[in-house]
Parts: C-alpha cells; structure tokens; sequence
C-alpha cells in the first residue's frame, strides 16, 4: 500500500509488520468489519418487520391469517439456522433464475433441470455473468440480508406476539370504553405498551444475531471469519508475507471484538429498558419507583 511496502521481502520488524497489516488482503478483512456492521444495520430494522406482521397475523382474528402467521414462525423456529441457510438462498436464487429464464428465454428448449443439474440460458444468470464483481457482491450481500432477516423475524413474531398478549386487558377494555375503535387501541395502547416486555426477548436476539454473523460465509460472503482463517493460516515463500501459522491471533482478535461489541450493545439495551419501564406497573418499573428514579 506505502511505496516502502513494494518490495517486502526486503523489510524486517515493525516496517514488515505494519506493511503487512496494510497488504490489499488486510484491507479486504477489514472491509469485511464494514460488512458484518452493515448487515446487522439493514437486517434488524428488516426482521423487526417481519415479526411485527408475523405477530399481527398470528393474532389475527382471520384464520387464514393466523395460519399464515403462526406457520412462519413455526417453520423457521423448527428448522436448524444452517439447513435453512442454504436451503432458502439455494431455493431463492434458483427461484429467481427460472422465472427469468420463462421470461427472457421462452423458446428455450433444453430442460432446465437435468438430474441434480439446474442449468438456465445464459440471459437469465442473475446477476449476468458479464456484470462486474461489485454486482456480484450486493447481490449476494441483499441475499444474506433478507435470509438473516426471515430467520429473525420468525422469532422477533413470537416475542412480540408474547409481548403483545402480556399487555393487561384491563387497559384495552378501558381503552375502548372511552370509544376508540380497534384500530385506535392497536395503535395507541397495544403497541405503545407491549414493547416493555418485548424488550427483553428482543434484546437477546440482537445479541444472537451479532453472534450469527459468520453464517454468511454459508452465502458465500466473505466475511470477519472467512479473511481471520485466510489471513492467519500459514504462508510459505511464495507468498508476499511469509508466516506461521496465526490463526490463533487471528480469532483471539475476533473474540475480543465480538465480546466488546455486545457488551456496547447491553450496556445500549439496558438503558433503552429502564427508560421504558419508567412509570410502567412491571417488576422494573416497580423496582425503579421504590429506588425513586
């Protein structure tokens, strides 16, 4: 990267090092932070989403709905991460593939599947195989983000389902003997009031997600994990920055960095809790009046 960094055969102590820590593959590893931070910003407004209208169907007083609903979060909840991981982004993609395929190949007359072999004409690939490596690289990334948000989503529902029916009646009656309509009392009391004891479920999905991130190898993104096993395995000669194997330092930095993000993220949670439950009739809220805060 630095113009000394050209030749590093050359270099010794700290210059080798700190060229190393600067080569265009650590570069790559340290995008990669971005990645990860990127996808939980995108995935978690998206899974809240998802559960909230899981929720809502779930509770639905339409049968349909409430089969709709509650068979989401009971499909998703009931299937291992990783099975579901690569079975919905293969399904998915293939999925997408073939309508184009019907779309822009319609006198195509070769079987698109042939035995375990799914092959579409060449104008259906998505992304096209001539699109640069950037495409490639959303495309895969907005995979990822809608297969991390399906799966959270489905348990994003049952929390806030539970936090929904946890909200006291007594306060939906009251509410609409003073004349609102059920749309009103959805509005202003049940969804204002349930998130005090959604918080708590939420905030331990967050903090599974943050520890989910390195799935997204399984989408093919090369993510924090993928570059700490790359970058710390051992290089021989023939390599620009020959070493033993690192992988050790490697993961201690990722564990270090996992257990610092997620105590941020408790230390944010606990204090979103306690502005909620201010005022509220819960044991927190409780617990705050008599300590007199």
């Amino acid at each position: 990267m630095f113009e000394i960094c050209a030749d590093p055969k050359s270099l010794e102590g700290l210059t080798w090092l700190s060229c190393y820590l600067t080569s265009g593959k650590h570069m790559n590893m340290y995008w990669a932070f971005g990645t990860v931070l990127l996808l939980l910003a995108v995935t978690a407004p998206i899974a809240m989403l998802f559960g909230f209208f899981g929720a809502m169907a779930a509770r639905s007083q339409y049968f349909a709905l409430r089969l709709i609903g509650k068979g989401y979060t009971g499909m998703v909840r009931g299937v291992p991460d990783i099975v579901f991981f690569l079975f919905f982004v293969i399904a998915l993609d293939q999925g997408i593939e073939y309508i184009m395929h019907l779309l822009r190949c319609p006198d195509w007359t070769e079987p698109v599947r042939n035995g375990l072999e799914f092959r579409v004409c060449p104008q259906a690939k998505v992304p096209l195989g001539s699109a640069p490596q950037t495409v490639h690289q959303f495309y895969g990334f907005m995979l990822a983000v809608l297969t991390f948000a399906l799966v959270f989503g489905a348990f994003a529902a049952n929390v806030l389902y539970g936090a929904m029916q946890a909200v006291p009646r007594a306060q939906l009656e009251t509410a609409e003997a003073y004349g609102l309509s059920p749309a009103q009392v959805f509005r202003r009391v049940l969804v204002p009031q349930m998130w005090v004891y959604a918080l708590p479920g939420l905030s331990n999905l967050w903090l599974i997600l943050i520890k989910a991130t390195p799935l997204l190898f399984l989408l093919g993104v090369q993510d924090i994990v993928y570059w700490a096993r790359e970058m710390g395995g051992a290089k021989t000669q023939a390599f620009d920055y020959p070493h033993p194997d690192w992988r050790l330092y490697y993961f201690l930095f990722l564990l270090v960095f996992y257990l610092a993000f997620t105590r941020v993220s408790e230390i944010v949670l606990n204090r979103i809790s306690a502005r909620l439950s201010k005022g509220q009739a819960t044991a927190a809220g409780e617990a705050m009046r008599k300590a007199g805060l």
